[in-house]
């Protein structure tokens, strides 16, 4: 089964991490891959540079960034290989361990 795992950073936005963060996560992402775990992951640039599109009826709204409420941005995605939700769960976990504070929403992928 495969899930997204949508990351929301408890720091606030455009803070880069620390040296040490970034080495700790790129050994993690290795190891992930190389366990076979770990099909994608990307971070987000800042959502000044972003924009929502939302359809209501027949009207289409786009709104640019930057946007307000940080606990709904979005920092980056991983997108995991796992045997249940369960296991994903405790792959997020080490992930967290590396990212810090925050939140990591995860979603099973539909496979038809």
């Amino acid at each position: 089964m495969r899930f997204l795992c949508i990351y929301k950073p408890g720091r606030a936005e455009g803070s880069p991490p620390a040296p040490q963060e970034m080495a700790e996560m790129g050994k993690l992402i290795a190891d992930a891959k190389k366990e076979g775990w770990l099909i994608a992951t990307e971070g987000c640039l800042p959502s000044a540079l972003g924009a929502r599109v939302r359809r209501t009826g027949d009207k289409i709204t786009v709104t640019d960034g930057p946007f307000t409420e940080s606990k709904e941005i979005i920092g980056g995605y991983a997108l995991i290989q796992a045997g249940s939700k369960a296991e994903a769960v405790e792959y997020t976990k080490k992930f967290l361990q590396c990212a810090g504070d925050g939140e990591s929403e995860i979603r099973q992928v539909y496979e038809g």
